[in-house]
């Protein structure tokens, strides 16, 4: 008989949540909500605007304390000092100072969080390393390009060697040159072991970098799983079909209420359990007066998932 593996305590996750509750009088913005990080991991955390995100990761930097419930970091409560020492987290916002250098921006989060002279210069050297600032070391920060000074605010991040990093929309206005940088940081940090909470806006992202994605909504997880778990799990071994059609609104509204299909950005969309459904849809079509211009046949992903659950764009 094969020795079956013994789960890991919790004292020894990265993150432990458990049914934690926050209220803001009788708004619940996170509502029972229980979550565990794997060492290693990459964990994306996707909600519509309003979901309580927000709010989680407040209470997970020890920000906002909860009504009820428990958030532990490597079984230290969260806002401990222990809890502060093995936590990265890379804000939304620009964390930076505009009138210093880069590297005496990371000098001074460095103090922060307490490292002592020895470890200064090294550690701001890999910083600058990982995030590919090395020449620009003595530059103004307030001068960088909007993709520079995001790479700073994760180097920023990470200064005290976190073993557990939150990142809350880390590539928001950057162009894609400086986002596939920014994947490449992620990936080489997750890599080394560092367990990593990413919230984004961009499904593509939580695909790329994710092993595991959490769905919030009206503060609560109402999904969880790997991508492809989600979407089987959603789907089945059903496929899209995205129609882009003309005709009569009116028409086109009706013949997608009686396929139960969804418009979207200028499309409609069908999910179908077999291809051979296709021609059904089209010959309702072409009998109702609406006139095809364009057809594709796609697997569901993860986008697809979020609709389906929540009802709603990721930016709602």
């Amino acid at each position: 008989m094969s020795a079956t593996a013994a789960p890991i305590a919790v004292t020894t996750l990265p993150l432990a949540i458990g049914g934690l509750v926050k209220r803001f009088g009788s708004l619940t913005a996170v509502d029972g909500v229980s979550l565990t990080l794997a060492p290693g991991e990459c964990l994306g955390l996707l909600g519509p605007n309003g979901a309580g995100k927000s709010t989680l990761i407040r209470a997970i930097v020890g920000r906002v304390i909860p009504n009820s419930g428990t958030v532990s970091i490597f079984g230290a409560p969260a806002g401990s000092a222990a809890a502060s020492a093995a936590l990265g987290w890379v804000p939304q916002e620009l964390a930076i100072y505009p009138r210093l250098t880069c590297a005496e921006n990371l000098a001074a989060f460095a103090r922060y969080h307490g490292l002592s002279s020895r470890e200064l210069k090294p550690q701001i050297a890999w910083c600058l390393q990982w995030a590919a600032l090395e020449d620009r070391a003595k530059t103004i920060a307030g001068t960088l390009s909007g993709g520079m000074k995001r790479r700073l605010n994760m180097a920023a991040g990470m200064i005290h060697k976190p073993r557990v990093l939150l990142m809350d929309e880390p590539t928001v206005g950057v162009d894609p040159q400086s986002r596939n940088r920014i994947f490449e940081m992620i990936e080489a940090i997750r890599d080394q072991g560092t367990s990593i909470i990413y919230t984004t806006h961009y499904m593509e992202e939580a695909e790329r970098l994710c092993d595991r994605i959490a769905i919030v909504d009206h503060g609560r997880i109402i999904a969880e799983g790997a991508h492809a778990e989600l979407v089987r799990n959603s789907f089945g071994s059903r496929s899209q079909v995205i129609a882009r059609v003309t005709g009569s609104p009116a028409a086109i509204e009706s013949w997608t209420a009686r396929h139960n299909g969804r418009a979207n950005d200028g499309a409609v969309e069908f999910t179908i359990d077999q291809p051979t459904e296709i021609s059904l849809l089209l010959a309702d079509a072409a009998s109702s007066g609406i006139e095809l211009a364009d057809l594709a046949l796609r697997r569901p992903n993860l986008e697809s998932v979020f609709l389906y659950l929540t009802g709603r764009e990721l930016r709602d």
